[in-house]
């Protein structure tokens, strides 16, 4: 464990004194009476909390319902976060409806109604869902994750555990940390998200709703949270410029195109506890082919920076934009090599 030092200041001008009636600082020939414990009881607290900011934004938010062959298959958060002149548009995350074929949402006054999915992409964990208008009771306000400072207060809405007891549950927190880099396990394998990390408590049920800040704007759509018997208090929230950057693309109908290899891989660590990524299949005529890697190669680096697994591979692949060279690192026959990859492009629309 690590010891931690105690510091003492000793003022030599100012010196204590006690007396019945309470304490007094003496300095000089001046003498300030500090209230006791008895000054202070008959004083009333009145601490009002954020309830304020909470009702800003609360009737904004739903309970997702996601069904599968007309069985609820899971339930989630959103919120309303956008509206034109025929729509409501409600953010969630992609995890939350993804395995289903067919979603429905819940609002505060008791309301539910079958939404149509806009998009979704379950590497950014982001999905939208569009409603009619006269369905939406109010729009919320978005605010700015950049501004936030470390140790700002922060609180969340969701739908957790049960969502027919603890609807719109309310938790508040702080922002304890921002751009932390996460690995996740998903449908569609490991990823890496760089996420703003809270101490107020999210539970299975809160994922797709808001994470707000102290003014009642949401700031970021919680997602996910540490489990474990050691682990207390860390949640994690996707910043809501990233999600407002794949809602505007969803809604416009714009595709989402990412740089791709054209490999299939698995992490070399789960079969032979070394770092790397093993190359299991390859395009024929696409961009690692035409620069030379094959089947059976490991790669270990890109651009000088080591990837360990398929995560931390499209982690560092996704930095950059279409068309652009790379260089990597790969073993064969215990050999590295290194090799210039220029980028082809993946709809992720297929």
């Amino acid at each position: 464990m690590k010891k931690q030092n105690i510091f003492y200041i000793v003022l030599s001008i100012l010196t204590i004194t006690l007396s019945i009636g309470g304490a007094y600082f003496v300095s000089g020939n001046k003498e300030t009476k500090v209230k006791t414990v008895a000054d202070y009881k008959n004083i009333s607290i009145k601490d009002e909390g954020i309830s304020a900011a909470v009702l800003k934004v609360y009737d904004s938010v739903v309970v997702v319902e996601t069904y599968y062959k007309d069985k609820l298959y899971a339930t989630g958060t959103g919120f309303v976060f956008r509206e034109d002149d025929n729509y409501g548009y409600i953010l969630t995350n992609a995890h939350v409806i993804e395995e289903g074929n067919n979603v429905k949402v819940k609002f505060t006054d008791g309301n539910t109604y079958e939404v149509e999915t806009v998009g979704l992409d379950s590497y950014s964990d982001i999905a939208v869902l569009k409603i009619s208008k006269d369905k939406i009771l109010t729009v919320a306000s978005l605010g700015s994750s950049k501004d936030l400072l470390v140790g700002d207060t922060t609180f969340a809405i969701g739908s957790p555990l049960d969502a027919s007891t603890y609807s719109w549950t309310v938790t508040r927190g702080i922002l304890s940390g921002k751009d932390r880099v996460v690995e996740v396990s998903g449908t569609s394998g490991s990823y890496i998200m760089n996420v703003m990390q809270t101490d107020a408590a999210i539970n299975s049920g809160n994922s797709g709703g808001p994470l707000c800040n102290s003014n009642g704007e949401v700031i970021g759509i919680t997602n996910m949270k540490l489990s474990s018997s050691n682990v207390e208090g860390i949640g994690f929230a996707i910043p809501i410029e990233v999600a407002i950057e794949y809602a505007d693309n969803f809604i416009s109908g714009k595709a989402i195109i990412r740089p791709y290899l054209g490999i299939t891989m698995y992490d070399l660590g789960t079969y032979y506890g070394t770092k790397g990524v093993y190359i299991r299949s390859i395009e024929a005529n696409s961009p690692a082919y035409n620069a030379g890697l094959r089947v059976g190669d490991v790669i270990v680096a890109i651009n000088g920076t080591e990837v360990s697994s398929t995560a931390y591979l499209k982690y560092e692949l996704y930095k950059h934009n279409v068309g652009d060279e790379v260089e990597i690192t790969y073993k064969r026959d215990n050999k590295d090599s290194k090799v210039k990859v220029k980028l082809g492009s993946y709809d992720i629309r297929g």
